[in-house]
Protein backbone atom coordinates (compact mmCIF):
# COMPACT_ATOMS: atom_id res chain seq x y z
CA UNK A 1 0.00 0.00 0.00
CA UNK A 2 1.18 3.73 -0.79
CA UNK A 3 1.99 5.18 2.07
CA UNK A 4 -1.06 8.21 2.72
CA UNK A 5 2.50 11.13 2.38
CA UNK A 6 5.42 11.33 1.18
CA UNK A 7 7.90 13.94 2.65
CA UNK A 8 11.05 14.96 0.54
CA UNK A 9 13.91 16.88 2.03
CA UNK A 10 15.16 19.17 -0.91
CA UNK A 11 19.11 19.20 -1.31
CA UNK A 12 21.29 15.93 -2.25
CA UNK A 13 17.30 14.51 -2.66
CA UNK A 14 15.21 16.59 -5.38
CA UNK A 15 18.28 18.79 -6.68
CA UNK A 16 21.88 17.32 -6.21
CA UNK A 17 22.66 20.46 -4.49
CA UNK A 18 25.05 19.17 -2.57
CA UNK A 19 28.08 18.30 -4.59
CA UNK A 20 28.39 21.94 -5.73
CA UNK A 21 28.34 23.07 -1.97
CA UNK A 22 30.78 20.99 -1.18
CA UNK A 23 32.74 21.56 -4.18
CA UNK A 24 32.97 25.32 -3.21
CA UNK A 25 33.92 24.55 0.57
CA UNK A 26 36.56 22.16 -1.13
CA UNK A 27 38.19 25.17 -3.09
CA UNK A 28 37.60 27.47 0.20
CA UNK A 29 39.99 24.89 1.82
CA UNK A 30 42.61 24.26 -0.59
CA UNK A 31 43.03 27.91 -1.01
CA UNK A 32 43.78 27.89 2.51
CA UNK A 33 46.37 24.97 1.92
CA UNK A 34 44.12 22.75 3.70
CA UNK A 35 41.65 19.49 3.00
CA UNK A 36 38.32 19.20 3.48
CA UNK A 37 37.72 15.07 3.87
CA UNK A 38 33.64 14.20 2.92
CA UNK A 39 33.79 11.77 5.97
CA UNK A 40 34.23 15.11 8.18
CA UNK A 41 32.08 18.12 5.62
CA UNK A 42 29.11 14.81 6.06
CA UNK A 43 28.60 15.40 9.34
CA UNK A 44 26.91 18.45 8.28
CA UNK A 45 24.76 17.64 5.49
CA UNK A 46 20.83 18.04 6.29
CA UNK A 47 21.45 20.19 9.38
CA UNK A 48 23.53 23.23 9.51
CA UNK A 49 26.94 24.60 11.54
CA UNK A 50 25.71 23.59 14.75
CA UNK A 51 25.83 20.02 13.93
CA UNK A 52 29.32 20.77 12.59
CA UNK A 53 30.77 23.49 11.22
CA UNK A 54 33.66 23.92 8.41
CA UNK A 55 34.18 27.38 9.63
CA UNK A 56 35.49 26.60 12.81
CA UNK A 57 37.50 23.86 11.68
CA UNK A 58 39.28 25.67 8.92
CA UNK A 59 40.31 28.59 11.38
CA UNK A 60 41.10 25.66 14.20
CA UNK A 61 43.61 24.17 11.19
CA UNK A 62 45.04 27.73 10.17
CA UNK A 63 45.01 29.51 13.37
CA UNK A 64 43.88 32.33 11.40
CA UNK A 65 40.34 34.06 11.25
CA UNK A 66 38.52 35.06 8.60
CA UNK A 67 35.60 37.87 7.17
CA UNK A 68 32.94 35.25 6.79
CA UNK A 69 30.50 37.59 5.54
CA UNK A 70 32.60 38.34 2.57
CA UNK A 71 33.51 34.21 1.58
CA UNK A 72 29.87 33.15 2.50
CA UNK A 73 28.94 35.85 -0.27
CA UNK A 74 31.17 34.77 -3.05
CA UNK A 75 31.22 30.82 -2.04
CA UNK A 76 27.26 31.05 -3.01
CA UNK A 77 28.25 32.89 -6.13
CA UNK A 78 30.52 30.11 -7.05
CA UNK A 79 27.64 27.14 -6.11
CA UNK A 80 25.34 29.33 -7.90
CA UNK A 81 27.32 29.23 -11.08
CA UNK A 82 27.68 25.46 -10.72
CA UNK A 83 24.03 24.74 -10.73
CA UNK A 84 22.67 26.91 -13.22
CA UNK A 85 22.29 24.06 -15.82
CA UNK A 86 21.48 21.57 -12.75
CA UNK A 87 17.85 19.85 -13.14
CA UNK A 88 16.32 17.68 -11.18
CA UNK A 89 17.44 14.52 -9.99
CA UNK A 90 17.24 11.85 -12.61
CA UNK A 91 13.97 9.73 -11.93
CA UNK A 92 12.79 12.21 -9.56
CA UNK A 93 9.68 14.33 -11.96
CA UNK A 94 8.62 10.47 -12.88
CA UNK A 95 8.16 9.92 -8.87
CA UNK A 96 6.56 13.30 -8.39
CA UNK A 97 4.27 12.73 -11.40
CA UNK A 98 3.30 9.26 -10.24
CA UNK A 99 2.42 10.65 -6.73
CA UNK A 100 0.57 13.20 -8.16
CA UNK A 101 -1.49 10.83 -10.06
CA UNK A 102 -2.31 8.74 -7.50
CA UNK A 103 -3.66 11.42 -5.10
CA UNK A 104 -0.82 10.88 -2.72
CA UNK A 105 -0.28 14.71 -0.84
CA UNK A 106 3.32 15.73 -0.63
CA UNK A 107 5.77 17.80 1.17
CA UNK A 108 9.43 19.37 0.80
CA UNK A 109 10.85 19.13 4.78
CA UNK A 110 14.48 20.79 4.34
CA UNK A 111 17.20 22.28 7.08
CA UNK A 112 17.78 25.33 4.47
CA UNK A 113 15.97 28.76 3.91
CA UNK A 114 12.53 29.19 2.24
CA UNK A 115 14.72 32.01 0.06
CA UNK A 116 17.01 28.96 -0.95
CA UNK A 117 14.52 26.09 -1.18
CA UNK A 118 11.69 27.72 -3.26
CA UNK A 119 13.51 29.28 -5.47
CA UNK A 120 15.12 26.06 -6.85
CA UNK A 121 11.40 24.81 -6.83
CA UNK A 122 9.92 27.90 -8.75
CA UNK A 123 13.26 27.81 -11.07
CA UNK A 124 12.82 24.33 -12.06
CA UNK A 125 8.21 24.12 -11.85
CA UNK A 126 8.56 21.60 -8.83
CA UNK A 127 6.58 23.54 -6.72
CA UNK A 128 3.55 22.70 -8.28
CA UNK A 129 4.10 18.94 -6.94
CA UNK A 130 4.05 19.70 -3.03
CA UNK A 131 1.25 20.61 -0.64
CA UNK A 132 3.46 22.47 1.71
CA UNK A 133 7.20 23.27 1.89
CA UNK A 134 8.20 23.13 5.33
CA UNK A 135 12.03 25.09 6.28
CA UNK A 136 14.43 26.31 8.78
CA UNK A 137 12.13 28.98 10.73
CA UNK A 138 8.79 27.09 10.26
CA UNK A 139 9.41 24.73 13.34
CA UNK A 140 11.68 25.33 16.85
CA UNK A 141 14.80 23.19 15.69
CA UNK A 142 16.01 22.00 12.14
CA UNK A 143 17.33 18.41 11.93
CA UNK A 144 18.26 15.89 13.56
CA UNK A 145 15.05 17.35 15.57
CA UNK A 146 12.19 15.88 14.42
CA UNK A 147 10.51 19.27 13.99
CA UNK A 148 10.59 20.03 11.11
CA UNK A 149 9.17 16.66 10.20
CA UNK A 150 6.35 16.75 12.65
CA UNK A 151 5.59 20.10 11.61
CA UNK A 152 4.81 19.13 8.49
CA UNK A 153 2.93 15.95 9.37
CA UNK A 154 0.55 18.49 10.91
CA UNK A 155 0.34 20.52 7.89
CA UNK A 156 -1.15 17.68 6.27
CA UNK A 157 -3.47 16.70 8.84
CA UNK A 158 -1.64 13.11 9.22
CA UNK A 159 -0.56 11.17 11.62
CA UNK A 160 3.73 11.19 11.83
CA UNK A 161 3.36 7.19 11.33
CA UNK A 162 1.51 7.34 7.88
CA UNK A 163 4.16 9.34 6.40
CA UNK A 164 7.09 8.33 4.24
CA UNK A 165 10.32 10.18 3.96
CA UNK A 166 13.00 10.61 1.14
CA UNK A 167 16.25 11.21 2.89
CA UNK A 168 19.77 11.52 1.84
CA UNK A 169 21.64 12.14 5.50
CA UNK A 170 22.78 10.97 8.70
CA UNK A 171 20.63 14.12 9.84
CA UNK A 172 17.89 13.68 8.38
CA UNK A 173 17.50 10.02 8.44
CA UNK A 174 17.90 11.08 12.26
CA UNK A 175 15.24 13.62 12.46
CA UNK A 176 12.32 11.43 10.81
CA UNK A 177 12.94 8.51 12.92
CA UNK A 178 12.51 10.79 15.80
CA UNK A 179 9.53 11.72 14.56
CA UNK A 180 7.77 8.38 14.29
CA UNK A 181 8.57 7.96 10.20
CA UNK A 182 9.45 5.45 7.73
CA UNK A 183 12.67 6.56 5.98
CA UNK A 184 13.72 5.65 2.29
CA UNK A 185 17.10 6.72 1.74
CA UNK A 186 18.62 7.74 -1.77
CA UNK A 187 22.10 8.10 -1.37
CA UNK A 188 24.35 10.83 -3.58
CA UNK A 189 28.06 11.70 -4.40
CA UNK A 190 28.25 13.27 -0.85
CA UNK A 191 26.57 10.80 0.93
CA UNK A 192 26.94 7.57 -0.64
CA UNK A 193 29.58 6.07 1.93
CA UNK A 194 27.66 7.09 5.09
CA UNK A 195 25.88 4.10 7.08
CA UNK A 196 22.51 4.89 6.61
CA UNK A 197 21.96 1.15 8.34
CA UNK A 198 18.54 2.94 10.48
CA UNK A 199 16.96 3.39 7.55
CA UNK A 200 13.71 1.14 6.17
CA UNK A 201 15.21 1.06 2.70
CA UNK A 202 18.60 2.09 0.75
CA UNK A 203 17.91 2.72 -2.47
CA UNK A 204 20.35 3.19 -5.56
CA UNK A 205 18.30 5.42 -7.22
CA UNK A 206 14.19 6.68 -8.10
CA UNK A 207 14.10 3.98 -10.91
CA UNK A 208 14.00 1.44 -7.73
CA UNK A 209 11.59 3.94 -5.72
CA UNK A 210 9.40 3.48 -8.38
CA UNK A 211 9.48 0.17 -8.80
CA UNK A 212 9.45 -0.41 -5.10
CA UNK A 213 6.59 2.21 -4.59
CA UNK A 214 4.46 1.04 -7.51
CA UNK A 215 5.48 -2.19 -8.06
CA UNK A 216 5.84 -1.65 -11.35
Amino acid sequence: MLPSAVLFDFDGVLVDTEWAIYQAWLRTFQRHGQNLPLSLYTRCIGSDFDAWSPKLYLEDLTKLEFDWIKMDEERQVEIRADLEKEGAIPGVIDVLEELETRDVPLAVVSSSSHDWVDGWLEKLDLRRFFREVVCKGDAPRIKPAPDLYLAAAEKLGLEPGKCLVIEDSLNGLNSAKAAGMDVWVVPNRVTRDLDFGAADKVLTDYGQMCEDLFKV
